[in-house]
């Protein structure tokens, strides 16, 4: 690794950090707007099943062709065309002719162009990062999607009371140019490809490698799995947290942004302890930690009376500090042990997996959303974090994680 490591990869992570801060202020005024506008959790349901279903049926795609493509310029194309979705989106708020079904378009192509993009960052970090300080960039990382959470949500919600729609989509378009920039004139290295099949359908063969490689890697593919099934309740909780706000806390926008911005304090100072401490010597012992703190912590919105809201706020700051203690020791196994010429199409099944059960919980929320009280879909993710790293502290295969070795799958 060369010295200048530090001034191109920061660079670029300055670019794309400032990228999201603009998309965090978009998501926010387009939830609150579907909020405001049918106080439906179908509606909301649906929305966030949008931006679900592309990382889970095109991510296999998407990094079979990351591993194939230049990664930068597959960044620089995909944040492109979410601007230009996101402007025509600013068109339709400026005639007044936006209905919630051009929001779950919109929502789906920004989903598929973030399902190229970060299955590319993730596997461009590796490259541009040494080893030894990629738990320290993991935990930067989450701290950054604290501070994002801090200020997102509460100016998303301040705009909203100064400004029309449109306005507020330009600001992503703005943020997007933000991150491309970099991009014109920073070189990203890329993998020294081990084989590169000329066969018409080699996407088709790449993407069946990087299922293969998760499937045979039997300790990675019981890591994603077990995940898989504590996600099957994340979705109702990140849809119907709008409803949660105002229909148990009796709260608003504003209400809405304090609640995310609480976690994203919590983000934050969980992000620091690991950018400082890097955790335990044993990585995945580490995420166990922050999956049963995540646990407990939504565990207990369902003691939360209605109307205690500022329970609710402390709830969230908890669990947020936790995450960056589950997420990042966990993004650092997976980056240490999967080779570089397979991490794109490897991440992006991972992410499929990952994800998999997440439609699956939506369509049971949305089904049930008139007979199961909010909070107790709170409780059942808490339920399901904590089995999560409970497992992972007793199970012998996750104790062998460490000493694993990457699996070689041979060419077909």
């Amino acid at each position: 690794m060369t010295i200048g490591w530090r001034s191109r990869f920061y660079t670029v992570w300055s670019g794309q950090a400032l990228s999201q801060f603009g998309s965090r202020i978009v998501s926010f005024a387009l939830i609150w707007w579907l909020t405001r506008e049918t106080g439906s959790a179908g509606v909301l349901a649906t929305a966030t099943m949008m931006t679900l279903l592309p990382a889970v049926f095109l991510g296999p795609f998407s990094g079979a062709l990351v591993d194939r493509w230049n990664r930068r310029r597959v960044m620089f194309y995909s944040d492109g065309i979410i601007a230009a979705f996101t402007a025509l989106l600013a068109v339709l708020y400026l005639l007044d002719a936006a209905v919630p079904w051009h929001i779950y378009g919109i929502m789906f192509v920004r989903a598929v162009g973030d399902t190229f993009h970060r299955p590319s960052m993730k596997a461009s970090t590796t490259l541009m990062v040494p080893n030894e300080y990629l738990s320290k960039v993991g935990g930067m990382n989450q701290t950054l999607n604290g501070m994002l959470a801090i200020a997102a949500p509460p100016l998303g919600a301040l705009l909203l009371s100064l400004i029309p729609m449109h306005w507020i989509m330009s600001i992503d378009v703005l943020t997007a140019a933000a991150a491309m920039l970099p991009l014109l004139f920073i070189d990203i290295p890329q993998p020294v490809r081990i084989s590169k099949p000329s066969r018409a359908w080699a996407v088709v063969h790449e993407m069946a490698e990087g299922l293969g490689y998760v499937v045979q890697y039997r300790t990675l593919f019981f890591i994603v799995g077990t995940c898989t099934l504590a996600n099957i309740f994340l979705g109702p909780v990140q849809s119907f947290l709008p409803l949660l706000i105002t229909e148990v806390f009796g709260g608003g926008a504003l209400e809405l942004g304090l609640a995310t911005s609480a976690a994203g304090i919590g983000v934050i100072i969980g992000g620091l302890v690991m950018t400082t401490w890097g955790g335990f010597r044993r990585r995945l012992v580490t995420s166990a930690v922050g999956w049963i703190g995540i646990g407990i912590a939504y565990m207990a919105v369902i003691l939360l009376p209605a109307g205690f809201f500022i329970g609710f706020i402390s709830i969230r700051l908890i669990a947020g500090l936790f995450v960056p203690i589950g997420c990042a020791p966990l993004e650092a196994w997976y980056q240490t042990k999967i080779p570089p010429d397979k991490q794109g199409r490897v991440f992006a099944v991972l992410g499929s997996i990952d994800q998999l059960t997440m439609p699956f919980g939506l369509a049971i929320g949305g089904a049930l959303s008139a007979a199961v009280p909010l909070r107790f879909w709170w409780f059942l993710v808490g339920i399901s974090h904590a089995a999560l790293g409970i497992a992972w502290l007793i199970m012998p295969i996750v104790k062998r994680a460490e000493t694993d070795q990457e699996v070689t799958v041979p060419s077909r």
